[in-house]
């Protein structure tokens, strides 16, 4: 004779499939870094810079960018945010001096999200650097955003003073904890679907 389940052990198998149908479909916590990021500006579009701030050598006339973020790596890094920018917007108020090249730079502070604890980010802003012919981008930002601070690698960790400690510190990103928070949440509500199935069976198994 084939024996059946009970009616208890029923709602208790289904809460044990659906827990692990949710914790399935969650996605691994990829660990997170913060730090600034360095970009181009190409037409109408950011791109990732190919070189660090320390080697690159903008032409007179070039748009260049920092974000302050917490990502991943360079696929997942954050573009400077803000509405479209151009060297004559940003330069002009700085005229041309003969001898010199002028760098548009947009500096992009992150947000409140991104910053380190107790820090708050300041507003994103633009300048213009005028510069050597040969100066490089860490040389124009230097113009135009002291104080700098670089580790003993020559990665670039704050600029204006931003932020005031840590350097590309592994962190983990705010909406992996927002994710972590609806997952479990989500296992609640689980849970009291299947605690009510479970005294439903039992009133059934005592009619």
């Amino acid at each position: 004779m084939t024996r059946r389940p009970s009616p208890v052990r029923v709602p208790v198998l289904l809460l044990t499939a659906l827990v692990l149908a949710v914790t399935a479909n969650s996605p691994a916590q990829a660990a997170g870094y913060r730090y600034w990021s360095f970009w181009d500006r190409t037409g109408t579009h950011w791109t990732y810079a190919t070189q660090g701030p320390a080697t690159s050598r903008p032409a007179d006339g070039d748009v260049q960018g920092f974000r302050f973020a917490v990502s991943e790596d360079s696929a997942d890094a954050r573009q400077p945010r803000g509405p479209a920018v151009d060297f004559t917007s940003i330069c002009a108020k700085s005229p041309a001096v003969d001898g010199k090249k002028r760098v548009a730079l947009v500096i992009d502070f992150g947000t409140a999200s991104d910053a380190p604890s107790e820090e708050t980010p300041p507003a994103r802003r633009t300048a213009c650097a005028t510069v050597s012919p040969d100066a490089t981008t860490a040389e124009a930002l230097a113009a135009v955003a002291k104080p700098l601070r670089y580790d003993p690698n020559a990665l670039l960790c704050a600029i204006d003073g931003y932020p005031d400690q840590g350097c590309g510190e592994q962190t983990t990103p705010a909406h992996h904890e927002d994710h972590a928070l609806g997952l479990t949440a989500s296992a609640a509500v689980i849970a009291l679907l299947a605690a009510a199935a479970v005294w439903q069976a039992r009133r059934r198994g005592h009619a």
